[in-house]
């Protein structure tokens, strides 16, 4: 069975390329606010069924990019640096470069909007978006 991300309305519709088996939530002053569990791809896993009035947001286009509904208002999607690839879940380097900047960038869905989730399959890990980026 595919699993679909759905906005409340159904404007907005992405298939997963499977069932995710991790989950993040960020304590950052965007991701807070959306309540979002985050489940990140490699650009082009995740299949776009519809963007129908899919609006953006962001404090930093170059940086990184909200999606949402324009109907329901719904977070749906992201996409961002990797930031991953050179910092911990604590927001600590993992290198010796503290401004380092992810070359390489993913994509993230709003796991609460699939219906017919697992959430047993999942592990959830905490990131500390607010003091370590």
């Amino acid at each position: 069975m595919t699993l679909t991300l759905s906005c409340h309305c159904g404007a907005t519709r992405i298939a997963l390329p499977g069932h995710p088996a991790h989950g993040s939530q960020c304590n950052c002053t965007y991701c807070v606010r959306t309540g979002a569990v985050w489940s990140y791809y490699a650009p082009g896993e995740l299949t776009f069924l519809s963007r129908a009035g899919e609006r953006l947001y962001s404090t930093n286009p170059d940086m990184h990019q909200h999606y949402f509904c324009g109907t329901c208002g719904m977070q749906t999607w992201g996409e961002s640096p990797d930031w991953s690839s050179l910092y911990n879940d604590d927001g600590t380097p993992k290198g010796d470069d503290p401004k380092a900047i992810p070359a390489t960038r993913k994509q993230a869905i709003n796991l609460r909007l699939v219906d017919d989730l697992d959430w047993s399959r999942i592990e959830v890990t905490q990131l500390d978006g607010r003091t370590g980026w």
